[in-house]
């Protein structure tokens, strides 16, 4: 898959872990046989148990080795009890320090979408309602002609995320479903209104009335938000278990100007990749 590295101004081809599996199951007939029982919540319930377990630690030097992952020389690894403990580490987050700077909830690829007067955003080539992803018609009436951010976490980046502005919880709540892959395979799924999903409404001091989506993936069975009742500016808002998943953030018409690199891959439809607590666009 092509994506945009703005750190090195290029395009790079990323290999998504797994491709092979995913083709099978969702592009055979006997792959989305078993695709039905795989989205279930209730599987990936079953799987996450292993990856929470003592048996799973083995799994850790492999999944090093096998992705190159750079960041864990300062990690002793055997002091982790599970490869879910090493996968949702923690580590220290460089923020933008710049008044009024957007910053990126979370590491991930990156894309940007308009939200048309009709409640409508086109998301690869998937069209949605704003309502069939909040489930919540009212609120989705707020974002008329707003932006749509959706932060894309492969298995290799970082799964923990933070708020992008100081604030309150108004309100959150889940909304029950499948477990698709939120990669471009699975498009005709409509994985942003099917998949299991955690809404946040937030009140923020800049970006005023925000809603957060985090979307469960295949195999994630567990979205982890802390629900703070207060929360700052890069405050960790949560984590997700083994796998990766995808956060979707909406906001309001005129509140921010996104990066014009970021906002010209979108046009595209490229994703940009973009570092947690990086600028990705200014506050109006």
């Amino acid at each position: 898959m092509i994506v945009y590295d703005r750190a090195k101004k290029e395009y790079v081809n990323e290999v998504e872990p797994h491709e092979g599996l995913l083709k099978f199951l969702y592009q055979t007939m006997t792959g989305r046989l078993l695709l039905k029982f795989i989205v279930k919540p209730s599987f990936s319930k079953w799987y996450g148990r292993y990856y929470n377990s003592g048996k799973s630690k083995k799994d850790i030097k492999l999944f090093i080795d096998k992705h190159g992952i750079k960041d864990v020389k300062e990690y002793d690894i055997e002091t982790f009890q599970s490869f879910n403990d090493f996968f949702t580490r923690q580590k220290e987050v460089k923020i933008s320090d710049h008044d009024h700077d957007l910053i990126s909830t979370a590491d991930s690829k990156l894309s940007v979408y308009h939200i048309d007067k009709d409640l409508r955003l086109k998301i690869k080539n998937s069209s949605y309602s704003l309502d069939d992803i909040l489930d919540d018609v009212e609120l989705a009436k707020q974002f008329i002609n707003g932006l749509c951010l959706v932060f894309r976490l492969s298995l290799t980046d970082y799964h923990r995320y933070i708020y992008i502005d100081d604030g309150f919880l108004f309100r959150h709540y889940e909304i029950a479903g499948e477990l698709h892959t939120v990669r471009s395979i699975s498009e005709k799924f409509h994985v942003f209104s099917r998949n299991h999903r955690i809404v946040s409404v937030l009140k923020m001091k800049h970006l005023g009335d925000v809603v957060q989506v985090e979307v469960g993936a295949l195999t994630i069975g567990a979205i982890h938000n802390y629900n703070k009742p207060v929360f700052f500016y890069g405050d960790e808002k949560g984590y997700f278990g083994y796998g990766g998943s995808t956060i979707v953030i909406f906001l309001k018409h005129g509140v921010v100007k996104i990066d014009s690199d970021i906002a010209e891959q979108s046009e595209k439809g490229i994703e940009t990749k973009v570092n947690i607590g990086e600028r990705i666009g200014k506050i109006c």
